[in-house]
């Protein structure tokens, strides 16, 4: 613990703090949207289950560094490139992200909206399950940028745990916001594309800066924050949903 209350400790945990909060935010965006698919009473308990999943795989992940090393580690070399587990993690992870993020774009548009049933218990272990393989995704490139920057894993587990611990007193107010505006909500849809696109470039050994990545995310809600401003009166479209609550519920 010596190492936390240092100058320079404290300055670490600081800013991996903060990092991880920015990281953070695609998960929250993903676990919204994928909650947002249950009824209203449950979508608390999805969010919530959802971000303690990504602290618990997290901190396993920093406390399994000797095997975050090793998925570095080329394993098998096709057409003379080198495929590590990290690669092969990264590459599924952005091919799911992007079969995902379409699927969820055209049942918002072009599909037709659920209603009340009891089909919403299987629902809710659906959503769980897919937030699981995305927090897998999201919290390798979260460690991994951790063990970069930092040597010492009581820094690492304590920003991790903060960082979450923001994410959950955010993630309510983040999920109302983009469920209240459809256009947020696919814009939102169309950043996981992107996100899904830097991780396949990533497992194909094509290095994309993050700040690129970030920039076009933050101008694009810039202007969209611009459009809610100017047209505040108008009625936004409706999107469809899997799951609309029966009458009297």
């Amino acid at each position: 613990m010596g190492e936390l209350f240092t100058g320079a400790g404290l300055v670490a945990l600081l800013t991996l703090t903060s990092l991880e909060i920015v990281l953070g935010v695609d998960n929250i965006i993903f676990i919204s949207i994928l909650a947002g698919k249950l009824p209203a009473e449950q979508q608390k308990r999805a969010r919530q289950t959802g971000l303690a999943l990504a602290l618990i795989t997290r901190i396993a992940l920093l406390l399994s560094l000797s095997w975050i090393i090793g998925l570095t580690e080329p394993l098998v070399a096709v057409f003379g490139f080198e495929v590590s587990g990290r690669d092969l993690i990264l590459i599924l992870g952005g091919l799911f992200l992007l079969g995902k993020s379409t699927y969820e774009i055209h049942e918002r548009l072009e599909g037709e909206s659920g209603h009340g049933s009891s089909r919403a218990a299987a629902s809710f272990t659906s959503v769980i399950i897919q937030i699981l393989l995305l927090d897998v995704v999201f919290s390798l490139d979260s460690v991994i940028t951790a063990v970069g920057m930092v040597d010492e894993i009581i820094i690492m587990v304590t920003a991790v745990i903060i960082a979450v611990a923001v994410m959950l007193l955010a993630a309510g107010s983040i999920s109302d916001f983009v469920n209240r505006h459809p256009t947020v909500k696919m814009l939102a849809l169309s950043f996981l594309l992107l996100i899904g696109v830097n991780l396949l470039a990533e497992g194909f050994g094509q290095h994309i800066p993050k700040g690129y990545i970030y920039f076009a995310m933050a101008f694009s809600v810039f202007v969209e924050m611009l459009n809610l401003r100017i047209r505040s009166k108008s009625n936004p479209v409706e999107l469809h949903t899997p799951y609309v609550d029966a009458p009297g519920h």
